[in-house]
């Protein structure tokens, strides 16, 4: 892995754009189309790369890259969930607002690209969005919190 790190950035650290680029090719289906529409890759890339970017310093490190893929991958279900709990709180705040939830579905949206069959409308996202609000926002306050998102993961997970 580390070679390959090196070969895409010799530097030794991820910038974002380079991390769209690479991600890109991962998710094919969401480039830029040629209608001029913004679907593609590069939101939800901008995502991930914030969370992964964890001093804020606007580089990954190999180590970094690493870190967050350790998580994903053979983290606790506690440090998954506050993963992706830090990937939808993207001001940092400690709350998933609805604005920051419709923002990370509709990058989701975008990933998949023009290709989803049926296609998806620009409503789509906020419609989700509502849904999952009303099973995440457990006191109803407008904002999902570390504990109700950790409760509803929890809960759900036992239910699988």
């Amino acid at each position: 892995m580390y070679r390959g790190f090196k070969q895409e950035c010799p530097t030794g650290v991820i910038t974002e754009d380079t991390f769209k680029e690479i991600y890109g090719k991962f998710f094919p289906l969401g480039q830029q189309p040629e209608d001029g529409t913004n679907r593609n890759s590069a939101m939800y890339a901008h995502y991930v790369f914030g969370t992964m970017d964890q001093d804020g310093s606007g580089t990954i490190t190999f180590g970094d890259f690493i870190m967050g893929l350790s998580v994903l991958l053979k983290g606790t279900l506690q440090e998954r969930i506050n993963w992706i709990f830090n990937l939808y709180d993207i001001n940092n705040d400690g709350y998933i607002t609805k604005e920051e939830l419709v923002d990370i579905v509709t990058s989701i949206y975008d990933l998949m690209g023009e290709q989803t069959n049926p296609a998806i409308d620009d409503g789509a996202p906020v419609d989700h969005v509502e849904r999952i609000f009303e099973k995440l926002d457990l006191n109803k306050d407008g904002v999902v919190t570390m504990d109700e998102f950790m409760e509803y993961c929890s809960k759900v997970r036992m239910a699988a």
